[in-house]
């Protein structure tokens, strides 16, 4: 009943999802006005502590901040406890489990040159249209799995059937079928 609710609510927000939507506790799903946020058939969203006994430490947080900005998530695809949050656009393909905690962020979320940064925190606010904070599209591809408390920084390309080890810091284009560790982010084998 709560989730049909909440269905609903998503609905009145413009955000488009497929059949079989299951969500586990209340995530945080938030579609800027004029920004395209897509969920495919057979997702599941957890979003409660119990929901996953990796240990969640918050809701799952999909935001679209600008109005140009795009989410599109694939079929069967699994989230837990995750932050997607896109200024540009992140792609995340079929079959792909995204683990407990984990971050997808397309963009620095503030300016990396001092001058900049001071100017966004004298104005106490940043504009849609804002260029100063650097942002890069992600691609995920299908068949993925990223182990929990990963994090994937903006213009990371993943192929097809990669997997990201637990806590890795991933940035940059990586081949399909790589597994991916470390901080930084480097392939210590490929799957065959």
């Amino acid at each position: 009943m709560i989730s049909n609710f909440y269905k609903l609510i998503l609905k009145i927000l413009r955000i488009r999802y497929g059949n079989k939507l299951t969500l586990h506790g209340f995530p945080l799903i938030f579609n800027k006005r004029g920004a395209n946020l897509t969920i495919g058939d057979n997702v599941i969203i957890n979003s409660s502590f119990l929901s996953n006994l990796v240990g969640l430490y918050s809701r799952t947080i999909i935001v679209t901040r600008t109005p140009q900005a795009v989410i599109k998530v694939g079929n069967n695809v699994g989230i837990s406890g995750a932050t997607i949050y896109s200024r540009k656009a992140i792609y995340i393909g079929d079959n792909t489990l995204i683990g407990g905690n984990c971050k997808i962020l397309d963009n620095d979320f503030h300016p990396i040159e001092i001058e900049a940064r001071n100017k966004l925190m004298t104005s106490y606010q940043v504009t849609e249209e804002d260029d100063l904070i650097p942002s890069k599209e992600i691609h995920i591809g299908k068949n993925c799995f990223i182990g929990c408390n990963s994090i994937i920084l903006k213009g990371t390309v993943l192929g097809d059937g990669c997997v990201v080890g637990a806590g890795a810091v991933v940035s940059g284009h990586f081949e399909e079928n790589s597994i991916i560790v470390g901080n930084p982010g480097r392939v210590i084998k490929k799957i065959k």
